[in-house]
């Protein structure tokens, strides 16, 4: 945002995304992160931000259920589920 509560260029959104491959199937998930300036922090300013920084705001349970969702779709690409089939009733006549 241009400004917030005095302060310039403020990050109020961060959008990421998780990738992961098994070396056979790639598999991905995007992501956003909301967030308020905090009076009680330091506050850098958008072009001074650092990837690392930006990285360390995401929570880690955040990432951890990003990854495990990645996971499961390899894991299901890998592995694809079975699907069930449309079968005649047994009652009914052809």
């Amino acid at each position: 945002m241009p400004q917030v509560d005095g302060q310039s260029n403020v990050v109020v959104c961060v959008q990421y995304k998780v990738s992961g491959t098994d070396g056979t199937h790639t598999a991905s998930i995007d992501l956003s992160q909301q967030y308020t300036l905090e009076q009680s922090g330091a506050f850098t300013p958008y072009e001074q931000l650092t990837e690392a920084q930006v990285i360390g705001w995401i929570p880690a349970f955040a990432l951890a259920s990003a990854e495990a969702c990645v996971d499961g779709q390899i894991a299901s690409l890998a592995n694809p589920p079975v699907s069930p089939s449309s079968q005649p009733l047994p009652w009914a006549t052809p």
